[in-house]
C-alpha cells in the first residue's frame, strides 16, 4: 500500500515524505518543479493539483494500487502582503481557491477507488487555524476563506465518506520553518512532520472529521 501527498517536493509537505518513508512506509510524492535530491526512498508524480487532467494521469499511474493513506498538502499563501484599499486581485482569489480548495477536492476523488481499495484508507488535509472562526485578526482575506473553505470541505467528506470506511482528518500543522512560516516560526519542519504523522497513524472512523493541532489538541472549528 502507498502514501499519498501532495506538494511534497518542499516545506511541510517534504519533511511529512521524508518522515514517513523513514518509518517504513511506501511514499508517493507530487511535486510540480524539481524533484528534490535529497528525497531517499520517496517515488515521484508530477502533478498539478488545480487540473482534472493531470489527477487523471496520477490515477491511472496508480491504478490498482490501493493508498492507505492520501495526504493533501499542496497550498499556496499569495495574499500575505496585499492591502484592502487596492489589493486582493479577483485573479489571485481564483488561483489560491483553485489549488488550496478544489486542488483537495480532485485528489480525493481522483484517488477515491484507490483508497477503497485498501480497506481502511485515511484522508489528511491540511488546513491552517486560520481557518478557524475563533481567529480573525484581519488580513489575509484570500488564503484565510480559502482554509476555512477546506475546513468545511474535509468536514463534509468525513460524513460522505465514513460509509466507504475513508476516515478524513482535518489539521493545523503548527507555525513552521517554511518558506510559508518564515524563519521566526515556532516549529521545525521535522517536529511538524513527526507530530502531524501520530495524529495520522491516530485516525479512524471514530474520529473522522476532526480538526487538530499538529502535537493533538482539538482545535475549534
Amino acid at each position: 500500500m502507498v502514501t499519498v501527498i501532495t506538494g511534497a517536493s518542499r516545506g511541510i509537505g517534504l519533511e511529512l515524505a521524508r518522515h514517513l518513508s523513514a518509518s517504513g512506509r511506501q511514499v508517493l510524492g507530487t511535486h510540480r518543479g524539481p524533484v528534490p535530491e535529497d528525497g531517499p526512498g520517496i517515488d515521484w508524480h508530477p502533478l498539478e493539483v488545480a487540473s482534472p487532467e493531470s489527477h487523471g494521469a496520477l490515477s491511472q499511474h496508480l491504478d490498482g494500487v490501493p493508498v492507505d493513506l492520501l495526504i493533501c498538502n499542496a497550498g499556496i499563501y499569495l495574499d500575505k502582503s496585499e492591502n484592502l484599499a487596492e489589493g486582493y486581485p479577483p485573479e489571485m482569489w481564483a488561483q489560491v481557491f483553485e489549488t488550496n480548495v478544489t486542488g483537495v477536492f480532485l485528489s480525493v476523488q481522483s484517488l477515491l477507488p484507490q483508497l477503497q481499495q485498501s480497506g481502511h484508507g485515511k484522508i489528511a488535509i491540511i488546513s491552517s487555524q486560520m481557518a478557524s472562526h475563533t481567529r480573525a485578526p484581519g488580513r489575509s482575506y484570500i488564503y484565510r476563506a480559502s482554509k476555512a473553505a477546506v475546513l468545511n470541505l474535509g468536514r463534509n467528506l468525513a460524513t460522505d465518506l465514513k460509509g466507504l470506511g475513508i476516515a478524513v482528518g482535518i489539521y493545523h500543522p503548527g507555525w513552521v520553518q517554511t518558506d510559508m512560516g518564515g524563519p521566526s516560526a515556532a516549529l521545525t519542519p521535522g517536529e511538524a512532520a513527526s507530530g502531524l504523522a501520530d495524529r495520522f497513524e491516530a485516525l479512524s472512523l471514530n474520529t473522522t472529521g476532526c480538526f487538530e493541532t499538529w502535537d493533538g489538541h482539538a482545535h475549534p472549528y
